[in-house]
């Protein structure tokens, strides 16, 4: 397409417009008087001489349209003040209709509450989180779009000095002690007051019977009153008359619920007044992930450039088509559906899905950018970042955390759908493998292994559905080391024994070994020291069988390991020799020394003091050579130990004062334990 654009009168046309409206609230001071009635009035437990055992529930009810997330946040505007420790907001759906998945949901609130996530966990555990957070805190929770009583029922804190206002198309049934506020078509004095703040009050004044007349045909709808004001202002010269004598003369749409035609009537009068290029940007806006848009977003699912589909947003939010949402719009959730039918009719499939995976590309060349950004001067990711367009690139690793930080929820609703579509596999692995790299660069593993996690899932999914074993294998073992980090070792065994299966049939080598030696590693975790030997063997058989000396060194003292604490002290000695013989031959001094210094130590618990006396003296002497002072001082303790064992005191004290001049007063906090018993 060409990159005309929407211009309504530049920016500060359209800041003027905003700025009429501001954030200002309109009417309803009926249904405020009436919740805030609610809020007072006692409860059944109350009357009943009980403590309510559970937060109160207000519900505002209505289609969308109406005006009732504003209703809810000019709520919990005016009773912020009795709740000290804020109000939290949370969505349970997209824009459009399209659920959040409540365990999302749930990590929004802990992040808000200051509280970190478990990686992995369950909804039942994290909504059990929630719950105890809110338990000793006095807050109100404003939860928009309950479309399931069962979600919003499982984040009700245990605390009635908590309020929950919820917003909903209907009632929540099953929810004991609801108080309902049913939401229709603002009165007419608000409704002009709302169509005012576009058009000033010249145009009102001079036809009130106009502008009375546009209220009845808007239906008093908030939405469709904003779209008719937006109209008017991008038309100075056109009076309320023009507007409602157009309103009338559209046809109603059949398919349209009846109280939803004001709403399609005041669209489909915008719209069609919009240039080709800006209604088909408008149309695709609906395939923008959890309703979120910036320029990027909109010039890749068009085809146009940055800055004409930036002046192309102003324009749509101008006119009451888009709201603001950080540095970037967001399409309201009442004309998503309006929007969606549009480019049914409008589009060939063949063209949305190319927008789609338009848009895909462009997010992947985002995210590599703002992991690019984060390595050093010179480094090849930089000068590739150097080649991109530089409307794509970020200027400095602040700028690109900063947008990592404030896309995060927009980029995840992007992950999942790319997955969900199932039409575009290869280009959703590589949103989801750029998406990782990114937060891991940004953020640190520890930091993002909550959504760590679930971008490894969604690898799974697509590894699945598509029979790709090797990646099937990776994002097990990637889940695995998740669950076994976070003491879920049961559920990590599981996974790293479905990584082994993956990896064979995949004849991947490094999966399947690295899966055996997790394995190992997962009985070692859970006490059973004879399965962790034997699967540890049999990755110590695979790398010797390719060779890998390195990793048949390190696998060496994991056997020794397992056998050490099996209380097999011969097997263990064995094992931690063959370590060090492997570690000598290639030429790794440091790691040598360790496998030697354990090896005295499984001397000395065998009750072999001389033996692990001579062991010790050669570890020292390796460990002088690879320049690890603190590992010599440590073995000098040994030493100093061994030898009050056998008597020796005054070498003994040699010894520890050898140690206290490798390292000064530190010398006590490094300690190698003497004993079996102390493991």
């Amino acid at each position: 397409m060409t990159d005309q654009a929407l211009d309504l009168g530049g920016p500060d046309r359209a800041d003027a417009v905003r700025s009429g409206r501001g954030d200002r609230f309109f009417g309803r001071q009926r249904e405020l008087k009436s919740l805030h009635a609610d809020i007072e009035h006692a409860g059944l437990d109350t009357l009943a001489g009980r403590k309510a055992a559970r937060a109160r529930v207000l519900l505002i009810a209505g289609r969308p349209g109406s005006g009732r997330t504003a209703l809810a946040e000019e709520l919990a505007r005016q009773l912020a003040d009795r709740y000290p420790d804020g109000v939290l907001r949370v969505r349970l759906a997209e824009p459009g209709g399209r659920p959040v998945p409540l365990e999302e949901a749930a990590r929004h609130l802990l992040g808000d509450l200051g509280i970190a996530s478990p990686p992995g966990a369950g909804d039942d555990e994290l909504t059990e989180m929630v719950r105890d957070a809110l338990s000793v805190r006095r807050a109100l929770l404003l939860v928009d779009e309950a479309h399931d009583a069962e979600h919003v029922d499982l984040l009700l804190p245990h605390n009635p000095d908590c309020l929950v206002v919820a917003v909903s198309d209907g009632p929540l049934t099953g929810i004991p002690g609801v108080r309902p506020c049913t939401v229709g078509g603002m009165d007419a004095k608000a409704a002009i007051e709302l169509l005012t703040a576009f058009t000033g009050e010249v145009r009102i004044t001079v036809d009130p019977q106009a502008a009375e007349a546009v209220a009845e045909e808007c239906g008093g709808l908030p939405a469709a009153l904003v779209l008719v004001g937006g109209w008017l202002a991008a038309r100075p010269r056109a009076s309320v008359a023009d507007a409602a004598k157009r309103l009338r003369a559209l046809p109603d749409d059949g398919e349209q619920p009846r109280g939803g035609r004001p709403l399609a009537r005041a669209f489909r009068l915008v719209y069609e007044s919009l240039p080709q290029p800006a209604a088909r940007i408008l149309r695709l806006l609906a395939l923008a992930p959890a309703g979120f848009a910036d320029a990027h977003t909109a010039s890749a699912l068009a085809g146009c450039s940055v800055a004409a589909a930036r002046t192309t947003l102003d324009g749509l939010a101008t006119l009451g088509l888009l709201r603001t949402a950080g540095d970037g719009f967001e399409v309201p959730g009442c004309l998503t559906p309006l929007l969606r039918t549009l480019y049914e009719v409008s589009d060939r499939p063949a063209e949305v899905q190319l927008a789609r995976a338009r848009m895909l590309e462009r997010t992947v060349r985002r995210l590599q950018a703002c992991r690019a950004i984060t390595e050093p001067e010179g480094s090849p990711a930089r000068k590739k970042l150097a080649g991109l367009p530089r409307a794509l690139r970020f200027t400095s690793v602040g700028e690109a955390d900063a947008w990592l930080r404030a896309h995060r929820s927009a980029l995840l609703a992007c992950a999942r759908l790319a997955v969900d579509d199932g039409e575009l596999d290869t280009l959703a692995r590589r949103l989801v493998a750029a998406l990782v790299r990114a937060l891991a660069a940004h953020q640190g593993t520890e930091a993002a292994a909550s959504d760590l996690y679930g971008l490894h899932r969604l690898v799974l999914d697509v590894a699945e559905r598509r029979g790709l074993r090797r990646e099937q294998a990776a994002a097990l073992l990637n889940l695995a080391d998740l669950d076994a980090r976070t003491g879920r070792t049961e559920d990590a065994l599981a996974r790293y024994r479905a990584a082994l299966d993956a990896g064979r049939a995949a004849n991947d080598p490094y999966a399947t070994g690295r899966a055996m030696e997790s394995v190992g590693g997962a009985y070692q975790e859970l006490g059973d020291w004879q399965r962790a030997a034997d699967w540890y063997g049999r990755a110590l058989a695979q790398r010797q069988a390719r060779g890998e000396q390195a990793d048949a060194a390190r696998l060496y003292g994991r056997l020794g390991t397992a056998h050490t604490y099996a209380g097999r002290y011969g097997e263990a000695l064995r094992s931690w020799r063959a370590a060090a013989a492997g570690y000598r031959r290639l030429g790794d001094v440091p790691a040598q020394a360790r496998a030697l210094s354990e090896a005295a130590r499984i001397q000395e618990y065998a009750g072999r003091p001389e033996e692990s006396l001579h062991t010790c003296r050669e570890a020292v002497e390796w460990a002088r050579r690879a320049g690890d002072v603190r590992l010599q001082a440590a073995l000098q303790l040994r030493l100093a130990d061994t030898l009050d064992r056998l008597g020796d005191p005054a070498a003994a004290r040699l010894h520890r004062l050898t140690a206290e001049r490798l390292l000064g007063t530190e010398a006590s906090t490094y300690e190698i334990r003497s004993g079996p018993e102390e493991d």
